[in-house]
């Protein structure tokens, strides 16, 4: 397997360290600032390098940026069990990331599923959040249901995150040619939530694991990726596979009981950037946030898919820094 130039993409090699259990990568850019550090949480299939723009963009905010592999991707560890990828767990190693930094607070910003881990971040580790930047991921309540069972009640069998259930399904299809997943996942949108919602009913169930089954790379269109930032991806996961990430969502039921007793409320001052085009989180997905998020601000990236910070970096870093500088100017952090 070759090694990756980090250099290319100019960053830096990332730091190992050993944090609740585990071996985690992690790129910290070490800007000095009177600001809190931001913590970048990647989604699926991601990595750290999907912060790449940000990494290199908002230190000249005066921000100091850190972004890890998360458990289960890319140069961090991979636990076997299920259980060990529950969102417990997940913000337990961002706490315990902010422990070997000796960081006492910072502001969690997460992109798809990193996102669902930084709202958990400031429910479940209030103490360590200084603010949480929701990036297309808006805050939700805890459903009424098991979310497994209401995905497939409102979607039907066929939703990607019902076929993740069964362990080893969906990995066999994604890791048969690793080069295809990346060109059909990395994508610019080509529709828009109100194009996607007027299709028929079978052609809006969100089932990925059949859309990558009949998708032709050879005619690929809109792609978001360099060649040699999509050879990253690629390299990475052909080592690593796809059950890490997978496992996330092998936790839904488990991290909907674990969650009873936990306020629907986040008192952090919160932002919610959201891509206009982004057909799996629209930005109506935020709709009454402010009845969970009180102290919240919104910022709309037009013309953006799924893929912000990687499609839209300059605006997602105007987006981040501008709204830092609002709310955190001037405070002394450790």
């Amino acid at each position: 397997m070759r090694q990756i130039d980090w250099a290319q993409f100019g960053l830096s090699a990332p730091q190992m360290l050993p944090v609740n259990g585990i071996d985690m990568a992690v790129w910290d850019t070490n800007t000095p600032s009177e600001m809190p550090p931001v913590v970048l949480c990647h989604g699926y299939p991601e990595l750290a390098f999907s912060w790449r723009h940000q990494l290199v963009g908002l230190p000249k905010a005066g921000i100091r940026a850190i972004a890890p592999d998360l458990r289960g991707y890319g140069l961090t560890s991979a636990p076997d069990a299920i259980e060990a990828y529950d969102l417990d767990t997940l913000t337990g190693d961002l706490a315990a990331l902010l422990d070997a930094k000796g960081i006492e607070k910072a502001v969690f910003c997460g992109h798809d599923w990193g996102g669902l881990i930084v709202w958990a971040m400031a429910t479940r580790r209030p103490d360590r959040v200084a603010g949480v930047i929701g990036v297309n991921t808006p805050y939700t309540k805890r459903p009424p249901i098991d979310p497994i069972a209401l995905y497939e009640q409102r979607f039907g069998p066929d939703h990607y995150i019902i076929f993740f259930q069964k362990p080893g399904a969906m990995e066999a299809i994604l890791e048969e040619d690793v080069d295809k997943t990346f060109r059909f996942y990395m994508r610019r949108s080509s529709v828009t939530p109100l194009e996607f919602d007027a299709r028929p009913e079978g052609k809006r169930n969100h089932a990925f694991q059949l859309a990558l089954q009949n998708f032709d790379k050879s005619k690929a269109t809109h792609p978001l990726l360099t060649d040699a930032e999509h050879q990253v991806y690629v390299d990475t996961f052909t080592r690593t596979g796809f059950r890490g990430g997978i496992n996330w969502y092998r936790n839904f039921t488990r991290n909907w009981l674990d969650s009873a007793d936990i306020p629907d409320l986040v008192v952090q001052p919160s932002l919610m950037i959201m891509a206009e085009n982004d057909v799996v989180l629209p930005p109506s997905a935020a709709d009454g946030m402010e009845k969970y998020v009180p102290d919240l601000d919104r910022v709309l990236i037009r013309g953006c898919g799924h893929w912000t910070q990687q499609e839209k970096p300059e605006e997602t870093n105007s987006a981040i820094a501008e709204w830092m500088h609002k709310r955190f100017g001037g405070l002394r952090t450790s």
